[in-house]
């Protein structure tokens, strides 16, 4: 109850309204099982969409012989350690990176800057999170969500298409489908009126939406 008159606070204040009587709040989430599963289904059209110009591009390098060199180099490259730790590492990191670079795109736009955000793990899913205290406006909460998908997803991706760079290309393809929840949160919302404000749920995958009411 305190952390929900917290926000209602920060509402007021943000906006310079008198009442929240001025908004109509909906809530708006997403399942975390749900996402999950999206993102399995969504593997197929999105390493599509990025394999397919890079095989036209550098089709010399999606075969076995070159894969198996592929393997050899990077082998060398981390001194014996093994690979699939190098991978899952590199997963781990860009997980974490994910939720950072939520925090700082949406702490650009709070009134307390990165106090406003808080980092924590949602238990039952096993599933890392970025929470914003306080209310932002639409197209201020669609940014913030949408910036690791493009930081982590769709520019490595295409950066790997240019260079020929194989695992870059895998690294981009993973974590455009990682951002799979985030789009989903993003798709709830987008159709919204930019005079709306968003406050990110405090424990669950979604918002509350407060849109204002007309005089």
């Amino acid at each position: 109850m305190q952390s929900t008159l917290s926000y209602e606070k920060k509402l007021l204040i943000y906006t310079n309204m008198v009442q929240l009587d001025n908004f109509q709040k909906e809530k708006k989430t997403i399942s975390i099982a749900k996402a999950n599963l999206y993102s399995i289904i969504g593997l197929i059209p999105i390493s599509i969409l990025y394999f397919i110009p890079f095989y036209f591009v550098w089709k010399e390098r999606l075969n076995i012989t070159y894969l198996k060199e592929l393997t050899r180099t990077m082998d060398l490259a981390t001194n014996g350690l093994s690979l699939s730790l190098v991978v899952i590492f590199t997963m781990i990191a860009g997980i974490v990176l994910h939720e950072l670079i939520h925090g700082i795109s949406w702490s650009l736009y709070t009134e307390n800057g990165f106090k406003s955000i808080r980092f924590g793990i949602m238990l039952k899913m096993l599933t890392p999170y970025c929470h914003c205290k306080e209310p932002l406006k639409v197209k201020h909460y669609i940014t913030g969500a949408i910036m690791p998908a493009i930081i982590l997803g769709l520019f490595p991706a295409l950066v790997a298409i240019v260079i020929g760079n194989l695992p870059l290309l895998i690294f981009g393809t993973f974590f455009t489908i990682a951002a799979m929840g985030d789009f989903m949160i993003i798709q709830l919302i987008i159709k919204e009126d930019s005079h709306s404000l968003v406050l990110d749920h405090p424990n669950e995958a979604g918002c509350y939406i407060y849109r204002q009411n007309k005089i």
